[in-house]
């Protein structure tokens, strides 16, 4: 059963500070400092800023165990993290410290889902905040059993760790690219190959878009996209949040039809924290329409995948200077007088054929990135609307950790959280990875080896196939994230794994857990395991024989 209760009954709020910048003795020390800018993932292991001791104590910055979720209150509204070190942190965060058990994980995604909720109740002409007291009156759901909000936390997390990885990709792809880049061409700016440059007025069709009236839109989604500023994005463009315009309403307007590979660039508030909002269209946004403050360009004297390149550079990005307004943005002629290299043509079309690779590789990582983030959020909904059947999401084999209730004297010293642990399965790092992942014969052998180490350090505790299968399956997609990495593994070997392993999660199939059965039967035959029943849970139970 799942109750939902408000923040307030739940946790206490601390916050921070900042030591006084006119003392340069507070600053520079051994204390991670944490702030907003901090905030790049759901971990809070490293920060920008350090502090001293005296720092901390001649200031109202608070330090904050680790285990400890931490949320913005200003700026970057809706983000939270669970800081991995001790921290201190600023006037602009606040540790979420538990009343009741809670298991940190659980916690961090419960807000989490509360984005929306939270980025609504922001205020300010600017700058978004909310208040402490707003903050108390948000609601979780919270499970009547300890173990279902570490099960919530573990199915989550394991679809929150896909999509830190898909991203990973992608700016591993991006990274490629722009060392390709800098390799073939050389740095813009300095320009030590010493090629012509042009104004990018002469070398590509630039234009702007329509303003097309909203009263005028339509809700079907069969006619015509309006490509604008608000969905285009660095790298991608989110058409599920488009406006549609009626296809009668076309003629006179069809200079601004949108083909497959413009680059379309948003004109206001163009950089955001991920970078600059520019984009290739995809195939998607063949035939759609092209809004104000936006610019479109087609190359004329470059190669389209070349321009594009440029144009992501941080030279574009120099060039263009962000006016000092509230709305930041980039005019026409910005783009038109930026100066772009004009190397050989033959060159540039060898950058474009690996370019077009890659950008049609990375289409695949952000379908499957997408996909992602929508069973994400579908999965949180469902878990913490109480509709998810718990009771087959099978328990995390490595420690997991909660903190536990502090009294009001500990919470006034911050002592470190109380961790409760449940016993990891220690899998031996043996055997060839590549092989493993290649060969199922040499994947069985490894099972072998593998299932007898679990046995043996089993103790009194149950023989559980599934937390065995689970930290198999763990131990092989960490080699294959190594494999992958590995420069000595030719190309052809990684491209095979790549189609075998597409979702990067290497899952033991059919065939693995007929081995495991067959291992299990052997080893209950031969007396290394023995079967029994649990009285509390009515379940048949296997226990290690040990010798």
């Amino acid at each position: 059963m799942t109750t939902f209760k408000p923040l307030r009954e739940l946790v206490t709020f601390r916050g921070g500070g900042t030591p006084s910048k006119q003392v340069p003795e507070y600053w520079d020390g051994d204390i991670p400092w944490a702030s907003v800018k901090d905030f790049t993932s759901t971990s809070l292991s490293e920060t920008q800023d350090f502090i001293t001791q005296e720092g901390l104590r001649n200031s109202s910055a608070n330090l904050i165990p680790k285990g400890h979720v931490i949320i913005p209150t200003r700026m970057s509204l809706g983000k939270a993290a669970i800081n991995a070190v001790d921290l201190a942190i600023n006037q602009d965060l606040r540790a979420l410290i538990p009343k009741v058990p809670l298991d940190a994980n659980f916690l961090l995604h419960a807000v989490l889902s509360l984005k929306e909720e939270i980025v609504k109740k922001g205020s300010g002409a600017t700058v978004k905040g909310i208040t402490q007291e707003e903050l108390y009156k948000l609601e979780i759901p919270v499970p009547e059993e300890f173990e279902d909000q570490i099960r919530i936390a573990h199915l989550l997390g394991k679809v929150e760790k896909l999509i830190v990885q898909r991203k990973q990709h992608l700016q591993q792809l991006d990274d490629l690219l722009k060392s390709v880049f800098l390799e073939m061409f050389g740095n813009p700016v300095r320009n030590e190959k010493g090629w012509e440059k042009r104004p990018c007025g002469k070398v590509a069709e630039i234009i702007t878009g329509h303003p097309f009236k909203s009263d005028l839109y339509t809700d079907d989604q069969t006619q015509l996209r309006l490509c604008g500023g608000l969905i285009i994005y660095p790298q991608r463009i989110e058409w599920e949040k488009c406006n549609y315009w009626p296809e009668q309403l076309l003629p006179g307007l069809e200079r601004y039809l949108l083909k497959a590979n413009d680059i379309v660039l948003a004109m206001d508030r163009p950089w955001i924290s991920s970078g600059l909002k520019i984009c290739m269209v995809d195939e998607a946004g063949n035939g759609s329409l092209l809004v104000q403050r936006t610019a479109r360009l087609r190359a004329k004297e470059v190669e389209q995948y070349f321009l594009y390149a440029h144009l992501k550079d941080v030279s574009f990005t120099r060039h263009c200077k962000p006016t000092e307004t509230t709305v930041p943005h980039i005019s026409i002629k910005d783009i038109q007088t930026f100066q772009v290299l004009c190397p050989p043509r033959e060159l540039q079309t060898r950058f474009s054929s690996i370019a077009e690779k890659i950008e049609h590789i990375k289409i695949h990582y952000q379908h499957s990135l997408a996909d992602l983030e929508a069973l994400y959020g579908v999965l949180s909904q469902q878990a913490f609307n109480g509709e998810l059947d718990l009771s087959r999401v099978p328990l995390p084999k490595q420690p997991t950790q909660h903190i536990a209730p502090a009294s009001i004297g500990e919470q006034a010293t911050m002592l470190e959280p109380v961790v409760q642990a449940v016993a990891a399965i220690h899998l031996p790092n043996t055997g060839n990875p590549l092989a493993a992942l290649e060969n199922s014969e040499v994947r069985k052998a490894l099972i072998t080896e593998w299932l007898e180490a679990y046995r043996q350090q089993l103790g009194d505790a149950p023989f559980l196939v599934q937390d065995f299968m689970a930290a198999a399956s763990d131990r092989l997609t960490e080699w294959l994230q190594a494999v992958v990495e590995d420069e000595a593994v030719a190309d052809e070997q990684k491209n095979r794994l790549a189609e075998s392993y597409s979702s990067n999660d290497v899952g033991l199939g059919v065939n693995d857990y007929e081995h495991i059965k067959k291992w299990v039967f052997e080893a209950l035959a031969a007396g290394a395991l023995t079967q029994g029943s649990n009285k509390v849970s009515n379940r048949i139970e296997l226990t290690a024989v040990q010798s």
